[in-house]
């Protein structure tokens, strides 16, 4: 009788055992909190926007649902957005996010063919700027291309007899627009250039000499042939970051020249127009559709990114 029922608890034991072994080898327990967050943080935001860009809301009183009246009226009505803030958005982005990505490419490149020491402290310094707070680099910026005399490009003009009097570099359109394309490209050696200089100091160097025993001839081949293939993943990452960032610094020409909308609308991009009419006029609803189209933008041209640098079978 005693046997039998230590024989008993042993198998409740074990059916214990193997009930809570079960629970814990359920992926969907590890799957949860991370599916909770992504839905809290990402897309109940995205639905948000989505639904409210389909309403009329100012803030103050209940959201009316006017259906698509808001992206009607962002092409049709809307001359602000056709003639600048679009055309400047797709330019803006379509100059810096390449460059800064070719950029990224080569000076990491460069910093993986020499020694460990001063290309831990040139990355440093090459990394620096996007660790720069938006206060500090408004003032180091401003202060370059201030308007007056005091400025240190106007200054150095004024010095030299290349200039009669001071220029309103910031507050002038001609120039505004150049000048934020070279403060973003300054500030967008980001997380995605070191990933891409990590990804080159990991491929293996018995690469190279087997490549260039079989008679590659130049660094031009060893680019295209074994360096670019080596670190497609770092690439993508690369990428991605760059188009996030170029379409998040729509900022920086509202900072640089102290006013939204900038002169003439001159450095006026997707961002601050959602900014004027969201956080200025109150126009919530069309914000939110503005928000929607931009939100696109990015989906698109990650898409784009995933197709050149995703690996075949994901892309699939």
């Amino acid at each position: 009788m005693g046997r039998s029922e230590a024989v008993k608890k042993r198998a409740e034991q074990r059916m214990r055992l193997d009930g809570n072994r079960s629970i814990i080898n359920n992926p969907y327990l590890y799957l949860g909190p991370y599916a909770l967050l992504f839905f809290l943080f990402i897309m109940l935001p995205i639905l948000s926007a989505i639904a409210l860009g389909l309403t009329d809301f100012n803030s103050f009183q209940r959201p009316g649902f006017v259906g698509t009246r808001n992206f009607v009226y962002m092409f049709t009505q809307d001359d602000v957005f056709m003639q600048y803030v679009l055309p400047n958005t797709l330019k803006f982005a379509v100059i810096v996010g390449p460059i800064g990505f070719i950029l990224a490419f080569l000076l990491a490149y460069l910093l993986a063919q020499i020694s460990s020491k001063p290309r831990t402290i040139l990355a440093l310094l090459i990394y620096s700027p996007s660790m720069t707070s938006a206060v500090a680099m408004q003032v180091i910026w401003t202060t370059i291309f201030s308007g007056n005399q005091s400025g240190y490009l106007n200054a150095f003009l004024l010095q030299r007899g290349w200039i009669v009097e001071p220029l309103q570099w910031l507050q002038d359109p001609q120039y505004l627009f150049t000048i934020m394309v070279v403060v973003s490209l300054w500030n967008s050696m980001g997380i995605g250039f070191l990933a891409m200089l990590a990804g080159m100091l990991n491929i293996n160097p018995e690469m190279y000499e087997a490549a260039y025993i079989d008679g590659m001839s130049n660094r031009f081949q060893e680019i295209t042939r074994i360096t670019i293939p080596s670190m497609k993943p770092q690439m993508l990452f690369g990428a991605v970051m760059a188009i996030l960032e170029t379409f998040q610094m729509g900022a920086i020409g509202v900072e640089l020249s102290g006013a939204n909308p900038t002169p003439q609308y001159s450095g006026q991009l997707m961002i601050n127009h959602i900014d004027d009419y969201g956080f200025m006029r109150y126009e919530m609803g069309y914000a939110a559709a503005l928000a929607v189209l931009l939100l696109l933008f990015i989906y698109l041209t990650s898409r784009f990114v995933w197709r050149l640098f995703g690996e075949e079978a994901e892309v699939e």
